[in-house]
């Protein structure tokens, strides 16, 4: 088997543009849309929305790697990392380095990618191992660097990285492609299209010892938002997570040639897709504002510590409800008060009750239908 590195013309990538021509369309309006929406939110809004996805581009980038970090601790270390007010939980040091790394990916979104900032990103999200040699520069190990799978005395390859030997010059290459196919570059590329390459590009050479899907990842978001007149998240992670199997499979697949019409298909449709989760939190925090707004004064002290819990749940919704129980463990508050709070909620419009008795359970009246998959065909 040959691997795309080892075929005669690498790195010549071919891919066909044309039908790629609506999802580049798709992906600047949708850009459009979820700056324009965010431009409704107040700074405070905006603040506590950057921080709300940067913290779930971290958790998930890990988990996608089946590396299970803590949301509120991410999200607490990325406050301090901005100089917020945190509730000074304590982070582990995966969780301190990926929260530090998002802030730099995000505050500098729009800027260029170069070596040095790569090698920090790798730094901070290998923040506190002690197994690895290469941190912070290219590996240098001289056995196969290879992505498996299975049992040790029959694994599977998926994929072999070129040799350590080789990192450096094809890295140069790589770094050298980034810059002509920036915006203002002389062989400039649109934002999905070179985003979708770079990471495939990336990820085929492998460069550091671990850690290279999260930094690649890190890559393609910036990318994405270098390629817009005014950044914005497109918090790829989730999607990918969401998708994660077939993901791998993708990859692998492309990782076997040179012509990757299909993968630039099947990335943008994931980025179009993470595009979408993105403007449904933009709006969501809009109709959070114009809740809150509505009924301001008219809550208690435990009503508003409940609605805001069951705001910091998202889109997606306080898992399974809020019931009684839930109310009293949140607030504190005897049966018979929650009872009263959460009928007083409902008939002001807070909350909308679904059951009856025992199964009784309260929802935000403002959660979106669930969204669904971007696929290939749809942009086609």
């Amino acid at each position: 088997m040959r691997w795309n590195w080892q075929q005669n013309d690498w790195p010549e990538f071919r891919w066909d543009a044309r039908k790629l021509v609506r999802a580049e369309a798709l992906f600047a309006e949708g850009a459009g849309v979820v700056i324009g929406a965010s431009k409704h939110l107040s700074v405070e809004e905006q603040s506590s929305l950057s921080i709300e996805l940067m913290s779930h581009e971290a958790v998930d980038t890990s988990a996608i790697e089946g590396e299970p970090l803590d949301r509120d601790s991410v999200q607490s270390s990325i406050r301090r990392h901005l100089g917020l007010h945190g509730d000074h939980r304590r982070a582990s040091p995966a969780e301190a380095g990926i929260a530090e790394m998002m802030v730099d990916l995000y505050a500098q979104a729009g800027s260029p990618l170069n070596e040095a900032t790569l090698f920090r990103w790798h730094q901070l999200i290998t923040n506190g191992r002690t197994d690895l040699k290469d941190i912070g520069r290219y590996r240098t190990h001289a056995d196969p660097m290879q992505i498996v799978s299975g049992p040790l005395h029959t694994p599977r390859v998926h994929f072999e990285a070129p040799p350590s030997q080789d990192v450096a010059k094809e890295m140069g290459r790589f770094w050298e492609w980034l810059d002509r196919s920036a915006p203002n570059g002389l062989a400039a590329l649109p934002p999905v299209t070179r985003a979708g390459l770079a990471h495939l590009w990336f990820e085929s050479i492998h460069p550091f010892e671990d850690g290279n899907g999260r930094v690649g990842r890190a890559i393609s978001e910036k990318i994405l938002a270098q390629g817009l007149s005014s950044p914005a998240i497109t918090g790829m992670a989730g999607t990918l997570l969401k998708h994660r199997k077939t993901y791998y499979a993708e990859l692998e697949r492309a990782h076997r040639e040179l012509e990757i019409t299909d993968w630039l298909l099947w990335f943008a449709a994931k980025a179009l897709e993470a595009q979408q989760h993105t403007l449904r939190q933009v709006e969501f925090v809009l109709e959070k504002s114009r809740l809150l707004g509505r009924i301001g004064g008219q809550l208690n002290a435990r009503q508003e510590k409940a609605l805001l819990r069951m705001f910091a749940a998202g889109p997606q919704g306080f898992l399974g409800g809020m019931s009684a129980a839930n109310y009293m463990t949140i607030t504190g508050a005897p049966p018979a008060t929650a009872t009263r709070d959460l009928a007083a909620l409902a008939a002001m419009g807070a909350l909308r009750r679904t059951g009856e008795k025992k199964s009784t359970r309260y929802h935000l009246p403002i959660l979106p239908e669930p969204l669904a998959a971007v696929e290939m065909a749809d942009i086609l």
